[in-house]
């Protein structure tokens, strides 16, 4: 269950067998459905998750109850509510899964000690945490500062497996756009090829 995990964390710092074995037993596995939520706004975050199999996705809903998606997750990667998560306040995502998933999931109490006690683990989580947040910043200024048709096709060059896997709906809602918009950025593009 945790062989991508781990093969992850050793792309990033390398770990002998024994501190994997250590790692290990701070890890909670989890499956889900389809459709089932690993969290829901209002509640606290207790987990960081890790996806070994399957698509999540993150998103909050509007007072029109429009869905705005804030992050997609597959294979390799990893989903949170990250305010509520380390400051144990409601939680202001849903995450559900888009497909059938097995997690690894680390709760703040693992989190915190493993931080004390693995200063690996501590490294592997600040290069995380740097990633995810270059990650953020460029597609928050592609957001401000793209056309939608130059936005899309860095989604799909950036994210191919994503954009395979995902309706495109959604895919609409994590750029900001209404799928209206995007069906027609799609079919000027397809018209010039």
């Amino acid at each position: 269950m945790y062989e991508l995990f781990f093969q992850k964390f050793n792309e990033k710092v390398p770990l002998t067998l024994e501190e994997q074995e250590q790692i290990k037993t701070y890890l909670t596995p989890k499956k889900l459905r389809k459709r089932q939520y690993l969290l829901q706004d209002g509640d606290v975050c207790k987990s960081i998750a890790f996806v070994e199999k399957g698509a999540l996705r993150a998103y909050t809903v509007d007072e029109n109850m429009n869905e705005h998606i804030i992050q997609f997750a597959i294979e390799g990667w990893t989903i949170s509510d990250l305010f509520s998560y380390l400051t144990a306040e409601p939680a202001t995502y849903t995450i559900d899964a888009l497909e059938d998933a097995e997690l690894v999931l680390i709760t703040r109490a693992a989190h915190d000690e493993l931080l004390k006690t693995q200063p690996k683990y501590e490294t592997y989580i600040r290069l995380l945490i740097t990633g995810a947040y270059i990650a953020l910043q460029r597609r928050l200024t592609s957001n401000i500062s793209l056309p939608a048709e130059e936005r899309y096709t860095r989604f799909t060059e950036t994210y191919p497996d994503i954009a395979q896997r995902v309706p495109q709906h959604m895919i609409a809602s994590y750029m900001g756009l209404t799928p209206e918009t995007l069906s027609r950025v799609r079919k000027k593009m397809a018209e010039r090829r």
